[in-house]
């Protein structure tokens, strides 16, 4: 067996390996290497485990960059999770490993692994980011979905339909609605905004595996809104916002519901709700859909070959910075974030 670097024509036997294997993610496909690539300049690095001219394994890495800080391989940034997807613990170790010889060239510092599992045989420092995905079963089809659930939250469901919300689910047509949902949004939390360019380049890449959802209020303007990727029998919203002005709506409701029913309706087994940290808001939201918590590991590899737990960065610092930024404008925000959003690579 032998570790070597995916070919430019190798594009089609990477998302067959990819679509065909349990563990992977819709950020495991080739589409997150094209979009990286060609909305903020990162080179992607993607290593396969071939024996005897077929693919037993991959790890898809990119070469992240920050501005004096030096450069690291993240598999993979701007998502939950990427890490290793092989046919066997053996062929997982082989490809770490050359990872691991990559990492230790300059003029690379660290490599970060973010993996559903911890990496077997490795001493870890932690056990992850103290994060988890919520992933709910689903059934087959829609109406079964909404009989399964309590009627509690099918009430919830219906209010804002019953309110004159209604609800546009489909692509690169809708991407104008949502982006501007999504950037206020994100100023709203004091977040730096990724670039419009980002998400036309996502649309592109994935195709008919990317949807958006657009919540509408009874005046017709965009309420909420969300970006659903698929791969194989997993959906994921990576994306989802809605406005402050609409929460007594509670447009969520629906665009959830709208992504869910979709995705039931069209052969996903799985329904991933992004991540969260447990206790808080957000995971009490995509808790009462039933989803239930997988820990998250997040894990990086330093130049002194020492493993350390990577938790998110915090404290007074951050949370003075994103006071200010939502006291900016929002046309100043819209400029600035995708600026800075390129070097964060949560």
């Amino acid at each position: 067996m032998r570790i070597r670097r995916l070919g430019s024509d190798e594009k089609q036997a990477w998302d067959d390996y990819v679509a065909a294997h349990p563990q992977a993610l819709p950020y495991h496909r080739h589409a997150w290497k094209d979009a990286v690539e060609a909305a903020y300049g990162f080179e992607g690095i993607y290593l396969v485990a071939e024996e005897q001219g077929r693919i037993d394994g991959v790890l898809p890495l990119v070469l992240f960059s920050w501005p004096l800080l030096g450069q690291r391989l993240i598999s993979l940034p701007y998502c939950d999770a990427g890490g290793i997807l092989a046919e066997n613990e053996s062929i997982a170790a082989r490809l770490l490993a050359g990872a691991r010889i990559l990492a230790q060239r300059p003029p690379f510092s660290a490599l970060e692994i973010r993996c559903r599992h911890p990496l077997s045989g490795q001493e870890t420092g932690g056990g992850g980011i103290n994060k988890v995905r919520m992933v709910l079963d689903l059934p087959q089809g829609g109406d079964k979905l909404m009989s399964g659930l309590k009627a509690k939250l099918r009430s919830q469901i219906k209010k804002p339909e019953r309110d004159g919300l209604y609800a546009r689910l489909g692509g690169g047509e809708l991407l104008a609605e949502f982006y501007a949902v999504f950037a206020e949004n994100m100023r709203d939390l004091g977040s730096p905004v990724h670039s419009r360019l980002w998400f036309e380049e996502i649309l592109k890449a994935f195709g008919q595996q990317a949807a958006i959802g657009v919540i509408y209020s009874p005046e017709g303007r965009p309420a909420a809104a969300g970006i659903l990727l698929r791969n194989g029998k997993l959906a994921c919203v990576p994306w989802a916002s809605s406005l402050r002005c609409f929460k007594h709506l509670n447009p969520n409701m629906l665009l959830y519901w709208t992504f869910l029913s979709f995705a039931a309706d069209n052969g996903s087994e799985k329904f991933d709700f992004g991540r969260s940290t447990q206790g808080e808001g957000s995971w009490r939201f995509k808790k009462q859909w039933g989803a239930e918590p997988e820990p998250l590991y997040w894990e990086t590899f330093s130049a002194e070959k020492r493993w350390a737990s990577n938790a998110a960065a915090g404290g007074k610092s951050r949370r003075w910075a994103e006071a200010v930024w939502r006291r900016l404008p929002l046309e100043t925000t819209s400029y600035l974030g995708p600026k800075v959003r390129r070097f964060i690579s949560l």
